[in-house]
């Protein structure tokens, strides 16, 4: 909805003009919010998987770590990567790398070396399709880094004072450590990793405590209603001292671990009329980075129709179903597949959690 939100104003739509301004943040312009929240989800699967897989951190197999994790994530975004380099070369032009961000062989080393956020703040946004990878960019260099700290420091305090380190910096590289960069307060990875820590922290918590059932329903009552707060008034929230310092980030992660914690130990089931949610869950990574080849095309006919302003509610009730389908289909007939090729070799092809009903974590085709 973000995205379908970002087309429309700019072919300067003026569509929200009849909707009160309190709903317009609160539904269609969220998205930097929704990554943290992905982000904060993350560092909870990726930390609960390792302790189940290896015991403790300390015991990380770091290259078996790096296989299983190359295995998630190349096989798709490689194959994006080559689509959109023969997009860019066939001249379609909401795919068309412009020379002042450095042509498409700047933009394909950032990918692959995952610096995407840093081009766009020095040159610029790159096509929506590019531009998604920057997310990429900040939690593959987090998980870089993973394996060999947990190596260095277990989970002990070293390591829960190297995540603190980063949830504490986090509102500052939204906001000091930016020097007035639109991009880079939104995009850069200390700006963006107290979300990932704090779901790292999370997990080593849910590990080694269990909560009463009276303190995790008080987990997920305030959990709730934090990101109740946070999504719903975010426009208002912007101009208070808790947005202008970076904080509304880091408490919108602390909201989403606290309901993490409460889903986890209860081992909480959504019901059966959520399955098309849970569906856009488990095949996350692929409909992040593929949604841009649906929106595009979708909001293209809208204009070849002659932008009705009684189709924007069914463009953007359209992109989302089939976003959802393509990724869907993207991720059981290519890349989970590729997925499970990659890891045959490895003895550890269980995803594991530290969930203990299995199927609560059946997310074979999230990027975890």
């Amino acid at each position: 909805m973000n995205h379908v939100n970002m087309r429309l104003l700019i072919a300067k739509i003026p569509y929200t003009a009849k909707i009160p301004a309190l709903l317009v943040p609160s539904l269609v312009w969220n998205g930097q919010f929704a990554v943290q929240i992905f982000f904060a989800v993350s560092g909870f699967l990726i930390t609960s998987t390792t302790l189940r897989r290896w015991g403790s951190l300390s015991n990380v197999n770091v290259r078996d770590f790096y296989r299983l994790r190359f295995a998630r994530i190349a096989p798709l975004f490689i194959l994006v990567l080559l689509v959109l380099s023969i997009l860019h070369a066939a001249q379609f032009k909401d795919f068309i790398v412009k020379p002042k961000t450095g042509g498409l062989g700047r933009a394909l080393l950032a990918a692959l070396t995952f610096h995407i956020n840093v081009l766009e703040a020095d040159r610029g946004y790159l096509p929506g399709s590019w531009d998604v990878l920057w997310s990429l960019s900040v939690e593959e260099m987090f998980y870089l880094f993973f394996p060999l700290i947990s190596r260095m420091f277990g989970a002990g305090k070293l390591f829960v004072a190297f995540l603190l380190g980063l949830i504490v910096l986090g509102p500052f590289g939204r906001t000091v450590f930016t020097h007035g960069n639109e991009i880079w307060s939104e995009k850069s990875y200390l700006g963006s990793m107290d979300a990932i820590a704090l779901g790292c922290l999370t997990a080593l918590i849910a590990s080694r405590m269990r909560f009463s059932r009276p303190a995790l329903r008080i987990l997920s009552a305030g959990g709730v209603a934090i990101l109740t707060f946070v999504l719903g008034f975010s426009n208002r929230i912007y101009s208070t001292v808790i947005g202008r310092s970076g904080l509304e980030m880091t408490i919108l992660a602390v909201g989403t671990c606290m309901v993490i914690v409460s889903a986890a130990q209860t081992q909480w089931q959504s019901p059966r009329t959520l399955s098309p949610v849970l569906s856009l869950g488990r095949n996350s990574y692929a409909v992040y980075l593929l949604h841009m080849f649906v929106v595009f095309p979708l909001f293209n006919l809208f204009v070849s129709l002659g932008k009705p302003m009684a189709g924007i509610a069914i463009l953007f009730l359209t992109a989302i179903p089939i976003s959802g389908a393509f990724g869907a289909a993207a991720a059981r007939f290519y890349s989970e597949p590729m997925n499970r090729l990659l890891r045959k070799r490895s003895s550890h092809s269980d995803l594991g959690s530290v969930i203990e009903d299995r199927r609560v974590l059946h997310a074979a085709n999230s990027p975890v």
